[in-house]
């Protein structure tokens, strides 16, 4: 028996790093999956590398329609959905009186307003089979999680983009909360600290990324920076993407039935991640 067994989700960005990690635990929990990633290729690959019955929706979901369609297809492959986490999301770093409105907006895009849209994509098939339950007596809960970050709680210097946008879904993830109780929809948000994943790497190992608008992104932090970071985590370092998926788990888990409304920090107990 798995904890997610005869359950559905989609995880989005989930063709690596911390996405990846949930999409396999998810699966190896019981659930069937839909992976999606801005790389099609990447995420037909960790499809096809999964043990388990997944489906695949790759695009750019800051395009207007794409939340919707996708939610569409997870429907079409699996019949409903149950669980969605939205992870998906990148940093683009930098100094705020260096930042050009671009820049900023891009972070909005991905870690606020793609969420909202999933949710609202979401909405008139959830709520309408609450209803249809509520009427026969009986409670089901579905789960939304969405990922934020200390950054977006606590602030971070050189990403007030990626900080506004990661405490935005904060103010997303708490008003749901509020409007979709009612509906036994748990809303629910994770904060990672620091971990170990391709935005994190070593800025030194030269790792980039095309952002949606074709630009050229440097990924990682500087190996000075990465060692300061460790050095303050009471764990002593990042955590790997496997450790940040099983609180995510939790969170879509029949466990978490009366957990509502919460940000969950996943720090190692980093300082500036110990409190909301």
């Amino acid at each position: 028996m798995g904890l997610l067994d005869g359950k559905t989700a989609i995880v989005t960005g989930s063709a690596r790093g911390i996405g990846r990690a949930t999409a396999e635990l998810f699966v190896s929990e019981g659930a069937k999956v839909l992976i999606n990633d801005l790389d099609g290729d990447v995420a037909e690959q960790t499809s096809s590398e999964i043990s388990g019955e997944t489906a695949v929706f790759s695009g750019d979901l800051t395009k207007t329609g794409a939340a919707d369609e996708m939610v569409a297809a997870a429907i079409d492959a699996f019949g409903a959905v149950d669980i969605v986490v939205n992870n998906a999301g990148y940093t683009w770093d930098g100094v705020a009186h260096k930042m050009t409105d671009e820049q900023f907006q891009a972070m909005l895009e991905i870690h606020t307003v793609v969420p909202f849209r999933v949710a609202r994509a979401l909405a008139p098939s959830w709520r309408e089979a609450a209803k249809a339950e509520r009427n026969e007596g009986k409670e089901v809960f579905r789960k939304l999680i969405n990922v934020s970050s200390t950054s977006g709680t606590m602030g971070n210097a050189g990403q007030v983009n990626y900080s506004a946008a990661k405490m935005g879904v904060v103010g997303v993830t708490k008003t749901l909360a509020k409007e979709w109780g009612q509906f036994k929809i748990n809303v629910n948000a994770v904060a990672f600290g620091f971990v170990d994943t391709r935005l994190t790497a070593a800025k030194e190992e030269g790792g980039e990324m095309t952002a949606p608008g074709g630009e050229k992104i440097e990924l990682g932090i500087p190996e000075q920076m990465r060692a300061m970071a460790s050095a303050i985590i009471p764990v002593g370092r990042p955590a790997s993407p496997e450790e940040a998926s099983g609180p995510v788990l939790f969170l879509a888990s029949p466990l978490a039935n009366y957990v509502h409304g919460q940000v969950l920090n996943v720090t190692g107990g980093m300082f500036g991640g110990m409190y909301t």
